[in-house]
C-alpha cells in the first residue's frame, strides 16, 4: 500500500453536506490507514459560480472534522497544463470537433430514448467534410471537442462494486471542451490525478461510467493504473438524494445546531457498513477499524435523530481530554474534570454545560415549598470543606431530623438548590455550590 494518494475534490459552488463529507471521510481514512496523502482539489473551473466564501467554508468544515490535508490544489491555476494534455490528444488523433447546439443534442437523445435505444452521441460530427465545418464556423458556431473512444471493452475491478465492464457504444465520446474553450472535470479531473500521482480514486456511484472514460484517457494521456471505487450515495429518510444546492444537511448547520464533530464522523465512517455505529473519541480507531470491503452496497440513509442521538452518546461518554480544550474556549473549564463528570450525562449539547454551571456559581432564584424543612437543613449543613460525601452526611443527618426520605427528603433540597426537578447527582454538584450559596438558597436570600 506504499504511495498511496488519494483526493478530495468538491466544487466551491455551495456548502458542503454529510453526503459529501462522507466521501471525504472515506478518502482520508484510506488514505491515513495506508499511510499515505490525502490530497484536497478544488474544482473550481466554474468561474460563475464558484467563489473563495465557499473554498474557505469547505476548509473550515473539513478542518472542524478534523480531515487534515496534505496538500491543496486549485483547478483554476492548471489552465494552461489542461491545454498540453488538449494539444497533445490533438497530435494524436483523438479529439474532434462537434457542432451541435445543446438544443439538437437533447432532441436526438430524446428521439433515440423514444425508439428504445441507449442515449449514446452518433458521432456524426466525424462524418463532416472541411467545408461542411467550414461553414457552420461562418454561422457562428463555435465547437465544442469530443475524445474518441476506443473499440474495445474497458473492464475494471471496482474496489467496492466488484467487476465492472463497459462494451463499446455504451458511452458517448465524452466533451473535454466546451465551446467556451473550458475544459470539462473529465479533462482536467484525469490531468491533475495523473500529475498528483492519485493512485485510488474513491467516489460516488454516480461516476461508474465517468470511471470507463477516464480509464481510456488515462491511457491515452500516458498516465500509469489507478484502482477505483465507487460507493452507494447517502440518501435522505424519504429516499431522496442530497443536494448542497437545496442546502440539506449542510455541514455547518450542524455545527451550530451543536452536534459533536467527533459524533458526525463517527456516524458518517460506518453507517452503510458491516460495524456497529458506536461513538468513537480517536480518529485512530475508526483509522483501525476501517476496510473498504465493509461498504454496502446498498445506499445508507440520513437520519438526523440519529446523528443527534449518536452526537448525545458521545457527549454522555466523552473522557475530560476529549472536551477540555472545547471547555476551555467556552470558559467553562474552571470546574475541570470532576465538573465534567458530574454534569455530561445531562447534556444535549457541549453548550449546555454552560447551564450547569450558571447553577452552582450564578445567583439563582430560590425554590423553596416548605420553609420550614428548608431552614431545618440549613441548620444542619456541615462546615466546608466539602467533598463528594457531603452530600450524603448532610441528607442523611437531614433525614434523621425532620423524619423525611425517599423523594420527599430529595426533591425539596433539589430545588432549592439548583431551581431544578431532575439533574445531576448533587453529591457531585454540591461542592461546586459551595455553602455560602446553599445556606443563601435554603435560606430564600438571592444568591
Amino acid at each position: 500500500m506504499a504511495g498511496i494518494v488519494t483526493r478530495f475534490a468538491p466544487s466551491p459552488t455551495g456548502r458542503l453536506h454529510v453526503g459529501n463529507i462522507r466521501t471525504a471521510l472515506i478518502n482520508w481514512l484510506f488514505a491515513r490507514k495506508a499511510g499515505g496523502r490525502f490530497i484536497l482539489r478544488l474544482d473550481d473551473t466554474d468561474a460563475e459560480r464558484s467563489t473563495e466564501a465557499f473554498a474557505q467554508a469547505i476548509r473550515e468544515d473539513l478542518a472542524w472534522l478534523a480531515l487534515a490535508w496534505d496538500g491543496e490544489e486549485r483547478q483554476s491555476s492548471r489552465l494552461a497544463r489542461y491545454e498540453e494534455a488538449r494539444a497533445a490528444l490533438a497530435a494524436a488523433g483523438r479529439l474532434y470537433p462537434c457542432y451541435e447546439t445543446p438544443e439538437e443534442l437533447e432532441v436526438q437523445r430524446s428521439l433515440m430514448r423514444g425508439r428504445g435505444q441507449a442515449p449514446v452521441y452518433d458521432r456524426a460530427a466525424l462524418k463532416l467534410s472541411p467545408d461542411e465545418r467550414a461553414r457552420l464556423e461562418q454561422e457562428g458556431r463555435r465547437p465544442h471537442w469530443r475524445f474518441r473512444l476506443g473499440e474495445e471493452s474497458v473492464v475494471f475491478e471496482d474496489l467496492i462494486r466488484g467487476p465492472v465492464r463497459f462494451e463499446p457504444g455504451h458511452v458517448s465520446d465524452p466533451v473535454l471542451i466546451r465551446a467556451d474553450g473550458v475544459p470539462t472535470y473529465t479533462l482536467a479531473s484525469v490531468v491533475d490525478d495523473i500529475d498528483f500521482g492519485v493512485s485510488h480514486v474513491i467516489r460516488g456511484e454516480d461516476h461508474v461510467a465517468n470511471t470507463a472514460v477516464q480509464i481510456e484517457l488515462i491511457a491515452a494521456l500516458g498516465g500509469g493504473p489507478i484502482a477505483f471505487a465507487h460507493h452507494p450515495f447517502l440518501v435522505a429518510a424519504d429516499g431522496a438524494g442530497l443536494s448542497k444546492r437545496k442546502g440539506s444537511a449542510a455541514i455547518a448547520e450542524l455545527r451550530e445546531e451543536g452536534i459533536e464533530a467527533m459524533a458526525l464522523v463517527s456516524w458518517l465512517a460506518r453507517i452503510g457498513t458491516s460495524d456497529a455505529i458506536e461513538p468513537a473519541y480517536a480518529m485512530a480507531d475508526l483509522i483501525a477499524a476501517f476496510d473498504l470491503a465493509k461498504i454496502s452496497r446498498n445506499p445508507p440513509h440520513y437520519e438526523p435523530g440519529d446523528v443527534a442521538a449518536l452526537s448525545r452518546r458521545w457527549l454522555h461518554g466523552a473522557p475530560w481530554e476529549a472536551v477540555a480544550e472545547s471547555l476551555d474556549v467556552l470558559g467553562l473549564g474552571e470546574g475541570g474534570e470532576v465538573f465534567w463528570r458530574a454534569v455530561r450525562g445531562n447534556l444535549d449539547r457541549l453548550e449546555d454545560t454552560r447551564g450547569w454551571w450558571a447553577v452552582c456559581t450564578a445567583p439563582l432564584a430560590p425554590h423553596i415549598e416548605d420553609a420550614a424543612f428548608a431552614a431545618a437543613a440549613a441548620a444542619l449543613m456541615p462546615p466546608e470543606p466539602w467533598d463528594g460525601q457531603t452530600w450524603k452526611t448532610w441528607t442523611a443527618s437531614v433525614g434523621e431530623n425532620t423524619g423525611r426520605k425517599g423523594k420527599a427528603l430529595f426533591l425539596p433540597l433539589r430545588l432549592a438548590l439548583t431551581g431544578r426537578e431532575h439533574g445531576p447527582d448533587l453529591a457531585a454538584l454540591l461542592p461546586f455550590i459551595g455553602r455560602e450559596r446553599a445556606l443563601a438558597r435554603l435560606g430564600g436570600d438571592r444568591a
